[in-house]
């Protein structure tokens, strides 16, 4: 994994102001019962295209918002805009959200939390590692623009991830 590029924090003001409104989808997503995750999609205008959150809770794990994204950006976008579009996220992508993003040809991520992050907190809540392994975006896709996390949101997330972990999650 020699090849993984070193990843920048998050810190510029237009890109925390979109990852903020990602955490605020997923704390719609928590208090509405489900894993607290949220995602938009920022075209090159900055723009908002599409947000949504985790909707696992009905028992379909591929309903993560980043999932989402990949399959309303490939049928509404065209490849060029996919390219220049942005994805924000609460969390970074997993393996299967990564995949989906480079198979559609989506451009930057920027991710207010690392998925080392998620499982580290988990292993110090007792909590068991989750079913895929938390491999960093460009260890999936390598070559995509990748930035995160925002240290000053990472307090916020950890605290709605918690609540997820009292739940029994």
């Amino acid at each position: 994994m020699n090849d993984v590029p070193e990843i920048a924090p998050a810190t510029d003001p237009t890109d925390l102001a979109f990852l903020r409104r990602c955490v605020e989808l997923a704390r719609e997503a928590l208090d509405a019962g489900d894993e607290p995750f949220g995602s938009l999609l920022v075209d090159s205008t900055g723009a908002v295209r599409f947000e949504d959150r985790n909707r696992v809770a009905d028992g379909d794990e591929t309903r993560h918002p980043e999932f989402e994204i990949a399959r309303w950006a490939a049928a509404h976008l065209t490849p060029a805009e996919r390219r220049q579009a942005v994805v924000y996220t609460s969390g970074e992508h997993c393996p299967m959200c990564s995949a989906a993003h480079a198979w559609v040809g989506l451009g930057r991520i920027v991710y207010a939390t690392a998925s080392a992050q998620l499982a580290q907190w988990r292993a110090e809540w007792g909590l068991a590692p989750g079913p895929v392994a938390a491999l960093p975006i460009n260890a999936i896709a390598p070559g995509l623009p990748v930035t995160g996390p925002a240290p000053e949101l990472v307090d916020e997330v950890k605290e709605l991830q918690r609540r997820l972990a009292e739940r029994g999650a």
